[in-house]
């Protein structure tokens, strides 16, 4: 017999996996942003900001399509 988890387990755990998706996305573009000021390599960099702005994007639509967010 399965166990169900309440909305409170339920958050607690996706506060979890928010926190660790939060310091990749950053992660990713503290990078990017390391690589265009030291190295001078611009489009590179920005690469990177965008790529790391995607990840944090796409959490967000996680969020809103599993939690219901705006109801």
């Amino acid at each position: 017999m399965k166990r169900r988890m309440s909305q409170t387990q339920e958050f607690e755990i996706m506060k979890l996996v928010l926190d660790k998706f939060l310091w990749i996305g950053f992660g990713i573009m503290a990078f990017g942003l390391y690589n265009m000021l030291s190295w001078d390599n611009t489009a590179d960099g920005l690469y990177y900001m965008i790529a790391g702005a995607a990840v944090l994007f796409l959490f967000l639509i996680i969020i809103v399509k599993e939690y219901e967010v705006f109801k």
